[in-house]
């Protein structure tokens, strides 16, 4: 089974950051997205969907020190439900992305560091040490060498 959800879309605000009692680090930001299409009488039409992006210890940290209003980002992450009362007692319940990794791939002011739409070897890892050292692990281990079969299909890796 997969829960994973891949987000490209402008930050609505800033994020906004709290400190837990226990020392852990919270940050929530709005991600906006775009489609885009035609409509019955041949004008382009805009949906914007708002998601709702929760980040935590060191990768809320960093939210914190890079990520601002209008950042376009690329957020990779897994759909989570909550449920809770109220203040008034009813009973309420939120989808939000907790996010396992982000990068800015374009600020608001075009000053941008190396762009791009998906992460490489550079970027910081992910939240938790057995996934970095996994990642290490992966990127280290030798490319076995395929037999040439004789057939003349492409390189592709799919």
């Amino acid at each position: 089974m997969v829960n994973r959800v891949i987000l490209i879309g402008n930050l609505g605000k800033d994020p906004e950051v709290r400190r837990l009692e226990n020392g852990a680090v919270v940050a929530k930001f709005s991600v906006a997205t775009n489609e885009n299409y035609k409509d019955k009488s041949g004008e382009w039409q805009t949906i914007t969907d708002w998601h709702d992006v929760v980040v935590w210890r060191s990768l809320a940290e960093r939210a914190e020190s890079t990520l601002s209003k209008g950042a376009q980002v690329y957020v990779e992450g897994k759909l989570s439900h909550r449920s809770w009362q109220d203040k008034d007692g009813n009973n309420r319940r939120t989808t939000e992305v907790v996010a396992n990794y982000f990068r800015i791939i374009n600020r608001k002011d075009n000053n941008a560091g190396s762009g791009g739409y998906f992460p490489s070897a550079s970027d910081e890892v992910t939240s938790t040490p057995s996934q970095q050292q996994s990642s290490k692990t992966q990127e280290t281990a030798p490319v076995a060498e395929e037999k040439d079969s004789g057939s003349s299909d492409d390189d592709l890796p799919f």
